[in-house]
């Protein structure tokens, strides 16, 4: 899908040089649009952003602070905001840390908007707001229950981007993201087992009993989802799933082959705190307002692992 209306757009996105936030800055620029971007280069890096760096303003700044964010909205009328603590296990063993950046910054970025001239900000919220599921796939109705700090951070930013729509008149689109995959991820569940493959080509450690059970996107989709969402879906809530769902001990059994055919799997039989056993994602309304996941699984592991050898 093409998005003309991001031509010559004042657009900003704050975790811009992060995993995720590059891989949409890069589209943005591919669709025409001013892109600013706010990072404090704490995960984000500047090289994710190398193949589109002389089209973009970039700023170094932090999400909590207020004179950062103010800078970074002069004259902005997009915010993609996706600048945020994405660890539940940092989560967990730093809860403070965790609210400061996710609600906190959600609140100075909100604060700042109603503040100057934005006129839309599309909120990449997590699945982790619903907890433990009550059925599967969940879909946007679905009871949010988090049981993890970093999940309940990124409901206090969806509630209160609810709250300044309805109060100032403020678009907010909150797109619940499930599991990303793809180049210039360095976190998560399979840049791990490429990490501990490197070190053990023969044995693979899985934490938990391997029956967590993901729906994956790439992250060529999951951009295009952002998009959809911010073009057809304004002032809503959806999900942004892929369409296929694994165990965690079938994602492996899928990329042993790749990395290190032969390699045994070995559950630890125990998980950390805040793990969702089972995050499978209803797609369907997004889907209704145009997105399509393209990317087959298979074919996207083979993506990343190219680029992770290709870096190293």
């Amino acid at each position: 899908m093409k998005f003309p209306e991001l031509k010559n757009r004042p657009v900003l996105v704050t975790g811009g040089a992060g995993f995720i936030g590059s891989h949409l800055v890069d589209r943005l620029v591919e669709e025409g649009a001013e892109v600013r971007v706010l990072d404090d280069l704490s995960r984000g890096r500047r090289e994710y952003l190398e193949g589109s760096w002389e089209r973009i303003e970039f700023i170094e700044g932090d999400i909590r602070r207020h004179g950062d964010v103010s800078k970074a909205l002069t004259g902005i009328k997009t915010v993609f905001h996706l600048a945020a603590n994405t660890s539940v296990p940092r989560s967990v063993e730093d809860p403070r840390y965790d609210f400061e950046v996710n609600a906190g910054g959600a609140f100075n970025l909100l604060d700042a908007c109603r503040l100057g001239d934005v006129d839309e900000i599309v909120y990449a919220s997590t699945a982790a707001v619903y907890g433990d599921p009550r059925y599967t796939p969940i879909d946007e109705a679905h009871p949010t229950d988090p049981i993890s700090p970093y999940g309940a951070s990124k409901l206090a930013g969806e509630k209160m981007g609810a709250v300044f729509h309805r109060v100032y008149d403020l678009s907010f689109t909150t797109v619940r993201i499930f599991n990303v995959y793809g180049p210039r991820q360095s976190m998560y569940v399979m840049y791990d087992f490429m990490v501990k493959l490197s070190k053990s080509p023969r044995r693979l450690e899985v934490l938990g009993d391997g029956g967590q059970r993901r729906c994956y996107v790439f992250t060529d989709d999951a951009v295009e989802g952002i998009l959809v969402a911010a073009k057809n879906a304004p002032g809503e809530i959806v999900n942004l799933s892929g369409d296929e769902s694994v165990s965690v001990n079938e994602l492996a059994e899928k990329m042993i082959p790749e990395i290190s055919p032969g390699a045994e799997i070995f559950n630890t039989g125990a998980s950390w705190k805040g793990d969702i056993q089972i995050l499978v994602g209803d797609n369907s309304k997004l889907k209704s307002k145009g997105f399509q996941p393209r990317t087959p699984l298979a074919d996207g592991i083979r993506k990343l692992i190219e680029w992770h050898r290709n870096k190293a």
